[in-house]
């Protein structure tokens, strides 16, 4: 097979080679993937340079994200338990070693693509819709009838959200720092678009809202929690998504006291170690949306990526921030033209 893979950190994703490797040999409980297309996401920059939470040892094949076929699948699974994917079946999901033609996963980092969806589209769905999903859903018991502040919105997590909430009936302002990408995200439904570059956002924020009282779920990704206490309603749930601006925040807690609000953390990654019980729900909840055509692929599509050789432009566009929504690169398989 080709792929990325990493001997040694690099400085930054230009420094990225593509070769030709052994094909991964899947063990007695995993699936081998022939990957057609590959989704970027921030945490690869921070593994290839080594500084993400997750390092595999050295050597390793960079990339997690992706969508495919199955080549091959396990003969049983533990506990006697029949696959549930066939050779041909197409696939979506996450496993390390995204960058490159072929994958092992095991079947509980795979599902299927959708009724009506490209590889492209469904490539960049498995880390973001479900943690939008379960910020929204299960740790903020969004309903019909909210105002949602949506920070960093034309993001991958960001669009989730915007159509998550529009989905269960909410009310939504959406925040970027650019005209382009606060246009992307009324596109996907948002009713409101502020700039967030603009040091008055949280009073225009305010005004939105009925009798400006303020918002009652703030979705951050970026690490804007401070200051979004100023546009939160009484009771008000702020979701901590992550931090790409870059500084982890601190905040002084007399505002939640005052305000009488919650501070809710998302670690979607963690809750098959955690509470594995809620990741079905979760995908259930998503599967329907998408059923009922009211959530789409949040694909980049200003600029098309084709090929591996294209992931590291690919996620230079993306660390540079001048992307929206998922950054995705098209791989041809194996003795195809990039054409």
């Amino acid at each position: 097979m080709r792929g990325i893979q990493i001997k040694e950190y690099v400085k930054g994703p230009l420094d990225l080679k593509v070769t030709d490797l052994p094909d991964p040999v899947p063990a007695k409980d995993q699936y081998l993937i022939g990957i057609h297309a590959s989704a970027t996401n921030f945490f690869d920059l921070l593994q290839i340079a080594g500084k993400y939470q997750h390092q595999p040892p050295l050597p390793w094949i960079s990339g997690s994200e992706f969508a495919g076929v199955v080549i091959s699948a396990p003969s049983t699974l533990p506990n006697g338990r029949t696959p549930k994917y066939k050779v041909g079946d197409r696939v979506f999901g996450a496993s390390q070693g995204g960058y490159a033609t072929k994958v092992a996963a095991r079947e509980e980092t795979l599902k299927p693509v959708p009724k009506g969806w490209s590889f492209f589209e469904a490539a960049g769905l498995f880390v973001t819709a479900p943690t939008s999903y379960g910020a929204l859903v299960t740790r903020a018991n969004i309903k019909a009838g909210d105002w949602v502040l949506v920070h960093a919105a034309a993001g991958g997590v960001g669009l989730a959200a915007v159509q998550i909430a529009k989905a269960f009936g909410a009310t939504v302002i959406a925040t970027a720092g650019t005209k382009h990408k606060l246009d992307v995200a009324k596109s996907f439904g948002a009713d409101y678009g502020i700039d967030y570059t603009d040091s008055t956002w949280p009073d225009q924020v305010k005004k939105l809202t009925p009798k400006g009282r303020g918002v009652d779920i703030v979705f951050d990704p970026v690490g804007m929690i401070d200051k979004s206490t100023k546009c939160i309603r009484w009771n008000g749930r702020l979701l901590v998504i992550g931090f790409a601006g870059g500084a982890i925040e601190k905040m002084p807690l007399n505002k939640v006291l005052l305000k009488n609000i919650s501070i809710v953390g998302l670690h979607w990654g963690a809750y098959a170690i955690n509470e594995p019980e809620m990741i079905e729900p979760v995908w259930q909840g998503l599967f329907k949306l998408i059923d009922e055509g009211k959530f789409r692929g949040t694909v980049f599509t200003d600029k098309e990526f084709v090929g591996l050789e294209s992931v590291p432009d690919a996620l230079k566009s993306l660390g540079s921030r001048g992307t929206w929504g998922k950054v995705v690169v098209k791989v041809p398989q194996e003795g195809q033209s990039k054409l």
